[in-house]
């Protein structure tokens, strides 16, 4: 069993609740059921097959259980999956003997990628919000700046995350937009930050928000080229009808692609 720190002693860009979440053996076992369905799960990997056009070397930020990790890894990619959760690595790591597969993985925080040697990728991946669940501005800045470093010159990176306008459309969203409305103005370093409700049994997970600008901002101060945002509606399929109009208010999410310019 992994000794559970003091708050002070957490690696950077973690909070209590990350923590908890990534070393809860029960939470990663259920993982792939409890999410089972899900619509951007489908959404995201085919945003994916688009950028990652042909075989390369990928790696995968927040890989969990290795969702996209396995379908690449088929089509002859060379995949690293890079996550905290060791109970979801060793999850990734059985579907890919029982898919007869190759893949490889690091227990690894995303801000502290050190290890990992210059330009090693083709392509880079962070879905599924993983992003937001880094905690703090300055340590977010840092693990897109790493991921720009791993990159070779025109390699590519797929990233989710989700918006923070979406709130309007919601009660309680509402409030907490007015919460943080003095934080935004103040440059607090946790504006954008909401702590979610109780999640599988997790208390304290905080997730940022985005703005669509201040996403295209992070990547061009990285060094990006920004080849496509999709924004994301909740149909089925993804698709925000009329994305001209209004879409940084009425999208739930984005999908973003860029290159690291040469």
């Amino acid at each position: 069993m992994t000794r559970s720190p003091a708050d002070w002693q957490l690696p950077a860009g973690v909070n209590r609740g990350l923590w908890d979440y990534v070393h809860d053996r029960t939470l990663a076992q259920g993982y792939d059921a409890h999410l089972a369905g899900s619509p951007l799960f489908d959404i995201d990997l085919a945003f994916a097959e688009k950028f990652f056009d042909k075989p390369g070397n990928l790696i995968d930020l927040g890989c969990g259980t290795g969702r996209l990790l396995l379908p690449f890894a088929q089509r002859g990619f060379w995949v690293l999956g890079v996550d905290l959760s060791e109970p979801m690595l060793g999850i990734a790591e059985a579907r890919a003997c029982e898919q007869q597969v190759a893949i490889h993985r690091v227990k690894a925080n995303l801000v502290e990628l050190d290890a990992i040697r210059d330009q090693s990728f083709d392509y880079a991946a962070c879905l599924f919000s993983t992003l937001g669940m880094v905690a703090g501005a300055d340590e977010r800045r840092r693990m897109v700046a790493h991921v720009h470093r791993l990159l070779r010159p025109g390699g590519r990176l797929v990233l989710h995350v989700h918006n923070k306008w979406f709130n309007l459309w919601n009660p309680c969203g509402r409030r907490w937009l007015l919460f943080d409305l003095p934080r935004a103005l103040t440059f607090r370093p946790n504006a954008g930050d909401r702590l979610m409700p109780v999640h599988l049994g997790i208390a304290g997970l905080t997730l940022h928000l985005f703005t669509r600008r201040e996403v295209v901002h992070l990547l061009s101060e990285a060094g990006f080229r920004l080849l496509e945002t999709r924004p994301l509606s909740l149909a089925p399929d993804g698709r925000l009808k009329l994305p001209a109009w209004f879409s940084s208010l009425r999208s739930y999410g984005y999908l973003f692609a860029a290159e690291r310019i040469g």
